[in-house]
């Protein structure tokens, strides 16, 4: 998967979590010394499973936002002479193998535009509710 905010921010939030998760770890060891930590612990381990769903939460998000916009040149050659016309592409992957998709005209659509009919498509192509 390539880079993305949602992404990225999924990646954070796991982290955070398994820091949480070891945290509580630790008071619970320490739980046998110390009343409070017990309370404490469990505290610290219902934040790392808030965190995980929310991550969890992004990661159709991250799918979603995982796609490549590109202009395709074609160029026609005919009795009066040769024509180059430009459009938009967008690829994804679906199930293991790259989906290329025909947006429309460069003339016609703009980048923002053509991005998001390709994000239209692509939810429509994988089946991810776009949050």
């Amino acid at each position: 998967m390539h880079k993305t905010t949602a992404g990225e921010k999924r990646k954070a939030l796991n982290t955070e979590a398994l820091e949480l998760e070891r945290d509580a770890s630790m008071a619970m060891k320490a739980a046998e010394i110390l009343p409070d930590a017990r309370m404490k612990a469990r505290e610290l381990a219902g934040h790392a499973d808030e965190l995980k769903a929310e991550a969890e939460d992004l990661k159709g998000a991250a799918r979603l936002e995982d796609l490549t916009l590109w202009q395709m040149e074609k160029a026609k050659t005919t009795k009066k002479g040769s024509k180059t016309y430009f459009y938009w592409m967008a690829s994804w992957r679906v199930d293991g193998k790259v989906r290329n998709v025909h947006i429309g005209s460069c003339k016609k659509v703009d980048r923002e535009t053509a991005l998001q009919k390709a994000r239209k498509m692509k939810t429509e192509a994988i089946g991810v509710s776009a949050n």
